[in-house]
């Protein structure tokens, strides 16, 4: 327990060393999308690559989590592509009989 406070202090100072040293806070995102999921999840996914105060381990983690909810808003995405075809279909044939 005493680690994640100690990593979660070290996030913290780097954080305000970041704002403090030039370094803004990246504006706020709106997620409507599947694919503004998709694009955030790959933005923090190299973020977490290129952080050098974690663990082998605790990254694994990490990358192990955002990968699995990366996976289902592919898969919404996916379905959500696929069901918004199917309604043209459905529309294209409604207009189509007398």
């Amino acid at each position: 327990m005493f680690r994640y406070r100690l990593r979660r202090m070290e996030g913290l100072v780097n954080g305000l060393h970041a704002i403090v040293h030039g370094r803004p806070a990246p504006p706020p995102r709106r997620l409507q999308t599947a694919q503004d999921v998709i694009d955030l999840l790959q933005e923090q996914v190299e973020t977490l690559r290129a952080d050098t105060a974690l663990g082998t381990v605790e990254k694994a983690r990490a990358l192990a989590y955002l990968a699995g909810v990366a996976r289902k808003a592919i898969e919404t995405g996916t379905l959500a592509a696929r069901l918004e075809l199917m309604e043209q279909v459905l529309k294209q044939r409604s207009k189509d009989r007398p």
